[in-house]
């Protein structure tokens, strides 16, 4: 199993001016993030827009991902869905393409209890032999995946590790307190990033990684080194741009930010919107 890193980027599904996937601009996006601090990227997941891809993009997205990053980043891929077995046959199609790993999320929108939750991911893991990386990010699903639960999901081999975005730092600490020693814990709030490190995270998935990327990897390493006080620093000037990325339903802002750095990734598939004027504003004086 590839080493995940410090920095991981749930990376922006590419679009062309009529809204499809642009797959010929994925191996430009790759080399760039690469060039810019990720150590692994998640691919159609819900930064990706996965809700709105079709099965058959997001397989070929996959593929594509893969071909790009030729071995030498982790590939994840956001498979997860609220349907368990339909999540379970695209696992098994991204496995047939060469990812490194998955990610799941919690199942949105059917609100499961803790013991569903358990069962769909457990049932999922046990159909590939993959890295399954757990996805809790209540904000959007309205279920919270609670440390018990993670914890018991700990135990199946190949759950290895967990995208925790409740914002709750008090259940990031039970669940590395409570979890074997290889179980690794990724932040899913780049504004927490440094807090979650200190309570023994082992690093950020990120949105804003697509722009700040080498800025994140240098305040994780610090931190990692020992110098609190540069990590902190780097956690001030950082934060201002984490949160411009998130004034409007992600990822119409990070995608802004890229076309605005020059990486013209296109815009957003509906039900959301390409920023307004005010928005792209703020987000070309925050950068």
């Amino acid at each position: 199993m590839m080493t995940l890193g410090n920095v991981l980027t749930a990376m922006v599904t590419p679009f062309d001016s009529k809204g499809n996937i642009d797959f010929q601009k994925i191996p430009k996006l790759m080399n760039y993030l690469i060039d810019h601090g990720t150590d692994g990227v998640i691919v159609g997941g819900t930064t990706g827009e996965s809700a709105t891809l079709s099965i058959e993009e997001k397989a070929v997205l996959y593929d594509y991902a893969v071909k790009a990053s030729a071995g030498r980043i982790p590939v994840y891929a956001g498979t997860g869905m609220n349907d368990t077995y339909a999540t379970a046959e695209l696992t098994i199609r991204a496995e047939k393409v060469g990812v490194d790993g998955i990610m799941l999320v919690t199942p949105y929108y059917n609100k499961p209890s803790q013991r569903g939750m358990y069962e769909h991911f457990k049932t999922i893991a046990e159909k590939t032999s993959l890295p399954v990386m757990l996805y809790n990010v209540p904000g959007r699903t309205v279920v919270n995946m609670l440390p018990e639960t993670v914890i018991a999901l700990s135990k199946i081999p190949n759950i290895t590790s967990v995208k925790e975005a409740s914002g709750n730092l008090d259940q990031v600490t039970a669940i590395i307190s409570n979890t074997p020693d290889d179980f690794a814990l990724y932040c899913g709030d780049d504004s927490l990033t440094l807090p979650s490190l200190a309570v023994g995270a082992d690093g950020v998935v990120s949105v804003s990684s697509h722009i700040i990327g080498t800025e994140m990897q240098d305040m994780v390493k610090a931190f990692k080194k020992g110098d609190i006080h540069t990590a902190a620093s780097i956690h001030q000037k950082l934060l201002p741009i984490m949160k411009g990325m998130f004034i409007a339903p992600s990822p119409a802002p990070v995608k802004t930010a890229l076309q605005l750095k020059g990486m013209d990734v296109g815009g957003v598939r509906l039900p959301l919107l390409p920023l307004t004027s005010e928005e792209r504003q703020l987000i070309q004086d925050v950068l």
